[in-house]
């Protein structure tokens, strides 16, 4: 059984516990890959928002304000903490705090990540859009791929494609994801 946790605003003494936490939780994920060495910034104002148990954090989500938008950058759980009801508080509480910053939308992107689906078709979120994420590395086909003179390569691609090219793309490369942007009216 995890020990209670209380949801508060990120502090910068949070960072090495909020990069552990974020990693734990994306590692069995589609998007295991997505390893940050650094807490990322923002271009737009933010809510950072952290649940944490003692010192320590086991919960994350950061959305940006753009009104009458908010996106939902990173929502993550450490796996030991998940379903608790970690995610669900840090989404009550930065759903509370957008509506007087003139935001009517939330989003939030993710990949084929069943549990990550359910939690926000359950949430309130419903699919707007979707396309492909698509990863070439050195065990796919390099064709039609080309580097600038003097350079070699590519080994390694990161590409979006359509979703009406999914049987194709599929075939091609062994890493392709669905994308999908869900959106809660607020």
């Amino acid at each position: 059984m995890c020990a209670s946790f209380h949801v508060r605003d990120y502090r910068d003494a949070d960072a090495a516990s909020w990069l552990r936490c974020r990693l734990l939780s994306f590692f069995p994920t589609d998007y295991y890959d997505d390893v940050v060495t650094r807490r990322p910034s923002y271009g737009a104002p933010a809510l950072r928002r952290v649940a944490a148990v003692g010192g320590e954090v086991v919960g994350l989500l950061d959305a940006t304000i753009s009104p009458p938008r908010s996106t939902i950058e990173v929502l993550a759980v450490h796996p030991d903490h998940q379903r608790r009801g970690v995610a669900g508080a840090l989404l009550a509480g930065v759903v509370d705090e957008l509506r007087p910053h003139g935001v009517r939308e939330l989003d939030a992107w993710t990949r084929e990540d069943t549990a990550a689906n359910a939690w926000y078709r359950a949430s309130g979120f419903t699919e707007q859009f979707s396309y492909l994420h698509v990863y070439k590395d050195s065990s796919d086909d390099g064709q039609g791929f080309t580097c600038p003179e003097g350079l070699t390569g590519p080994f390694i691609a990161f590409c979006q494609a359509p979703r009406e090219l999914e049987a194709s793309v599929r075939a091609r490369f062994h890493r392709v994801y669905v994308c999908r942007q869900y959106v809660r009216a607020l």
